[in-house]
């Protein structure tokens, strides 16, 4: 995440005590980014959708800021039914036209035909482990990995369980999962804490593990 400066953001309808909570310095004072920061980024998940969707928006996210992926993502539920795995994986050259017409996403057609094939793929993983969930989750044990950075230029690019992902994700053919898309990944799923140790979601976070 890019480093701008410590955020104490009041959020509209946050509880009164994290209303001016110490965050991690990437949030910076986009409302947009600080929601994802509170709500979701490291939290460990569980639902097979909601990992599509970040496999989704984590491939998108090649060679952009994560900024902008995120200003885009309701475009991108709305154009992809949802983040449904099933339906997208049956689009055929009529909704690759309608996606690359979208002004709303990326339109790279290197990367919406990967959203398509990772589809396919995601679905082979669930047939053959009961949930993607079940498969993505071994990388780490099961379990969150909890780091204590205390800056945000300590936090790594990716890690060996990050690249032993990308290699087994590269081994079943889906497409933009290089180690560094997958550790980001990982923080977005919360399968690492990467939040730094004086923000007020690390601890949170800390004892869901």
């Amino acid at each position: 995440m890019p480093s701008e400066r410590p955020s104490l953001l009041p959020v509209t309808g946050a509880p009164a005590a994290r209303r001016r909570a110490q965050r991690c310095s990437w949030a910076g004072t986009d409302e947009t980014y600080v929601r994802y920061h509170d709500a979701e980024w490291g939290v460990p998940l569980h639902d097979d959708r909601k990992l599509f969707e970040f496999i989704v928006l984590d491939a998108v996210q090649a060679g952009l800021s994560w900024r902008t992926v995120l200003h885009k993502r309701e475009n991108y539920r709305k154009a992809l039914h949802g983040f449904d795995p099933e339906r997208i994986a049956r689009y055929k050259d009529k909704e690759m036209a309608r996606l690359l017409a979208d002004a709303g996403l990326v339109r790279n057609r290197a990367k919406m035909a990967a959203i398509v094939s990772n589809a396919a793929r995601f679905l082979e993983v669930q047939r053959d482990f009961g949930t993607f969930d079940a498969f993505i989750w071994r990388f780490t044990g099961g379990k969150t990995i909890v780091h204590r950075f205390e800056t945000l230029a300590e936090l790594p690019a990716t890690s060996p369980e990050a690249e032993a992902m990308s290699k087994a994700l590269k081994a079943r053919g889906f497409k933009f999962v290089g180690p560094t898309i997958c550790y980001a990944f990982m923080q977005a799923a919360g399968m690492v804490n990467d939040h730094t140790i004086d923000c007020f979601r690390y601890r949170e976070l800390a004892r869901r593990r």
